[in-house]
């Protein structure tokens, strides 16, 4: 075995992590291999049942309903789910290699000797939920323009530089950049993760051998239970968590640790700053208009205020949409919409925008075939009618929000002349 394939014997148990990358040819070949030379009782993949239903279903976008995501408030989710879809495309495409071909070759493999299988990784939504909520606005922000710049890199990583990423000393390297530059998205993608997928790999010694293939994560079960039913389990892992994962099964071997990771499946609530927070610009831009109709000389300084910011709020909400190549009428709805979504903190003009570019430029059936190949490229964003509804959606809201911090910064300017 290889440093990247560790055999742990752990209370009766032997677990097999088998690390990889995910657009890597030698790491396909080796998971086949592996399964086939230890054919474990038990097989376990890095993949929730999402991910799974895209792999199977051939990333089956049709039942997608872009004004509906828009409604419900997950058009930053989508964005990003979309985002990281594209970059690992892409770099599977320079590679001539399908994202996630590994787990799809254990899963094969597994069925091929007659292995039951698990998926034992959390829903990709709920962690990206997670991430998101554990941001404050700053780190918003560089967690948007990292996957925006990620997504868009000309920089082209070769065969060699994709295997070197399973090499402990440069994954060592690479958390290590992440955890100073993104200190709460470290620990929910990679570190909150660890210990999921080490709780779900043990679970999955304790699943009955007879129960078929499923794509469902196995129901937790608590350490010491009266022994292992899958003596030998297979798990296929991301290289990055090969070391975490490792520390955890040895931890909950050892009784240190829980296996009970309900607390890892919902979203943290708010905190009262978090909460407060949405409040802050309108109340803020409210309070220096009506400071400006106070000025002991004239109330001109209060009206020009309130122009000021229904100017600058609806032209660069406008702008954003009309660099996004929306419908005149989602300009128009944008230009409208900017100043009554600032008022109302639960919503944003890119929900106005988006729905409306989405429902007069309905998305057509090539758009849904197409999406997973067009997210890698400026040009196919703008072709797609799916994608470009999202860039609508954030171009918007970003206008929107830049032109609410000018005019606070201008009009605070303005009281104190």
């Amino acid at each position: 075995m290889n440093d990247n394939c560790v055999t742990l014997s752990l209370g009766g148990r032997e677990i097999t992590l088998i690390g990889t990358a995910h657009v890597s040819r030698e790491s396909i070949d080796e998971v086949s291999r592996v399964i086939r030379e230890r054919r474990p009782d038990r097989v376990c993949v890095e993949l929730d049942k999402g991910r799974y239903g895209s792999m199977t279903e051939q990333e089956n976008w049709e039942r997608l309903n872009i004004a509906k995501v828009f409604k419900d408030g997950k058009g930053f989710l989508l964005i990003a789910n979309l985002v990281l879809a594209g970059f690992q495309r892409k770099l599977g495409n320079e590679l001539g290699v399908k994202p996630g071909e590994e787990m799809k070759t254990a899963i094969n493999t597994a069925g091929e000797l007659g292995i039951p299988f698990d998926l034992c990784d959390r829903e990709v939504s709920l962690t990206l939920r997670r991430a998101w909520a554990r941001c404050g606005l700053w780190n918003k922000c560089k967690l948007l323009a990292s996957l925006l710049s990620g997504a868009f890199t000309k920089e082209k990583l070769s065969e060699d530089e994709i295997e070197n990423l399973k090499k402990a000393s440069e994954l060592d390297g690479m958390m290590a950049e992440l955890a100073d530059y993104l200190p709460p998205v470290k620990s929910t993608l990679i570190d909150e993760r660890d210990r999921y997928l080490a709780a779900k790999i043990w679970a999955a010694t304790n699943t009955p051998a007879a129960n078929s293939n499923t794509a469902d994560s196995n129901t937790v079960t608590a350490a010491g239970d009266q022994g292992a039913v899958n003596s030998k389990v297979a798990a296929v892992v991301g290289a990055g968590h090969l070391q975490g994962i490792k520390a955890h099964l040895e931890k909950i071997a050892a009784g240190n640790e829980s296996v009970d990771v309900a607390d890892l499946d919902t979203v943290p609530k708010a905190g009262l700053l978090s909460r407060a927070a949405p409040w802050l610009i309108p109340l803020l831009i409210a309070a220096l208009i009506v400071l400006g109709f106070f000025r002991a000389d004239t109330d001109i300084s209060g009206i020009r205020m309130l122009l000021r910011w229904v100017l600058l709020n609806s032209s660069l909400a406008a702008l954003g949409t009309i660099i996004a190549l929306g419908h005149p009428l989602s300009v128009l709805v944008s230009f409208v919409g900017a100043p009554i979504a600032t008022i109302n903190p639960f919503i944003g003009v890119g929900l106005f925008s988006g729905v409306v570019e989405a429902t007069l430029r309905k998305p057509r059936v090539s758009d849904t075939q197409t999406i997973a190949e067009d997210v890698t490229n400026i040009k196919g964003i703008y072709r797609n009618r799916i994608t470009r509804a999202l860039l609508v959606f954030f171009l918007s809201t970003l206008g929107g929000a830049a032109g609410n911090i000018i005019s606070i910064v201008t009009n605070a300017g303005t009281l104190v002349k």
